[in-house]
């Protein structure tokens, strides 16, 4: 069992990461409800924070630097959970192309079609479970993603 409150929350963000990975993998391939461009960037996103908590708990001395570089992934995936819910509601007009934002140097797209390539345009998420959108629930995810996040560098600052 893990002892330590930092190597816990290492292993949630992993567990819920992995498990959102899944079920968005589930929604597009067995509900087929296929993936806009933000869902493909959030993909993305959840991809970095599995590979940073895989190091943080396989390495504890990266820890410290893990925190670090968990910052602007959290702060991401909160930003392109809130687009998701935004366009969804109507709060941002617009939308979305099916051209992935990935830079030339890592084109996700281009290696895993089958997980990073868009097929629909922006503008609905399925519903979850009591009426309650994927949208809506990315947005409380990411609350509690910068919420762990808040917690790791605080351990951090302690050291």
């Amino acid at each position: 069992m893990l002892k330590d409150r930092s190597a816990q929350l290492w292993l949630a963000l992993f567990s819920i990461s992995v498990a959102l990975e899944i079920a968005a993998l589930y929604f597009q391939y067995v509900l087929d409800y296929g993936p806009c461009i933000l869902c493909v960037q959030i993909r993305a996103v959840l991809f970095v924070v599995i590979l940073l908590a895989a190091v943080a708990l396989l390495l504890p001395v990266a820890r410290k630097l893990s925190a670090v570089l968990l910052t602007p992934c959290t702060l991401t995936f909160a930003w392109f959970c809130y687009q998701v819910l935004g366009i969804e509601r109507g709060w941002f007009e617009g939308s979305c192309t099916f051209e992935p934002a990935f830079p030339a140097l890592i084109p996700l797209h281009e290696w895993f079609p089958s997980v990073f390539e868009p097929w629909e345009l922006c503008g609905y998420t399925p519903e979850i479970l009591f009426g309650i959108t994927m949208a809506e629930t990315l947005v409380g995810l990411a609350g509690l993603f910068l919420l762990a996040n808040i917690f790791l560098l605080k351990d951090f600052r302690k050291q």
